[in-house]
């Protein structure tokens, strides 16, 4: 195991991408992910070697990201494997989940799995701008489909322009679903990907939370798949050779490093 204590400001959570392609097409999405986008997979066989080798080096958190995890048909053996070992957080619009794919997430529920779902306003005029006509109505569906299926609820916003004066009416909103307040992140706009606005960021900036996509591992998740200055290799595994590598890169920083902050 890693020692923990020799990595100052290291967020020991691991983030998974499983795939880039999804449903819908936000524009200030940074890691570029449309219905068109290439899959790039991470596969179950990589997904489950990263779990592993997270577990032996001391990882306390597993994020499975995309792209929409649940477009892929194996991402319910991911989160099961990964939350068998793991506190494990998926994250999605909630737009898919009826029928079969709500079944199959039913059979693997379980207290270490988790499920964050982006929501960007109380309104849909607040959440639509950025993610597309009706899609605010299908999220809030979504989430109440998971409510109703006795899943705990986490909600993701992404503070824009439009619903920037409109936060506390989200909250009441939030409220109204019984999503407490520890269970609502709310992050700045980042210009990365997709996004021709919002704050700059990079290596120097975030803290790092170690990424892994079918292109290698990078610092952070607001990395897209053209983000040559947050890659850190392109060799998966080991991950503890990313790890080190990260570390080393943090020592190596001047003071500011206290200034790093955290962005999820």
């Amino acid at each position: 195991m890693i020692e923990q204590e020799s990595a100052p400001n290291l967020a020991w959570k691991l983030w998974i991408y499983t795939n880039y392609d999804c449903n819908l097409s936000c524009s200030y999405c940074v890691a570029e992910s449309t219905p068109r986008a290439p899959r790039d997979a991470i596969g179950l066989e990589n997904a489950q070697r990263l779990v592993d080798e997270a577990v032996e080096l001391g990882f306390k958190e597993l994020f499975f990201t995309g792209g929409e995890p649940f477009i892929l048909d194996d991402i319910y053996v991911m989160l099961a494997y990964a939350s068998a070992r793991l506190k494990t957080t998926v994250l999605t619009n909630a737009m898919l989940f009826n029928g079969r794919r709500l079944a199959r997430l039913l059979e693997i529920a379980n207290p270490n799995l988790q499920v964050q779902v982006s929501l960007d306003g109380g309104r849909a005029e607040h959440h639509d701008a950025y993610r597309g006509p009706g899609s605010w109505k299908k999220t809030v569906a979504g989430i109440r489909t998971l409510q109703d299926n006795g899943f705990k609820v986490r909600l993701g916003t992404t503070k824009t322009p439009v619903n920037s004066a409109h936060l506390d009416e989200l909250r009441d909103f939030r409220h109204s679903l019984g999503i407490a307040d520890e269970d609502h992140f709310i992050r700045p706009l980042a210009r990365r990907g997709f996004s021709s606005e919002g704050l700059e960021v990079g290596p120097g900036t975030l803290i790092p939370e170690i990424t892994a996509t079918i292109n290698g591992i990078y610092w952070h998740p607001l990395a897209s798949p053209s983000s040559e200055d947050m890659l850190v290799t392109k060799q998966l595994f080991p991950l503890s050779a990313a790890v080190t590598c990260v570390q080393k890169n943090l020592a190596a920083q001047p003071d500011g490093i206290q200034e790093l902050m955290e962005f999820n």
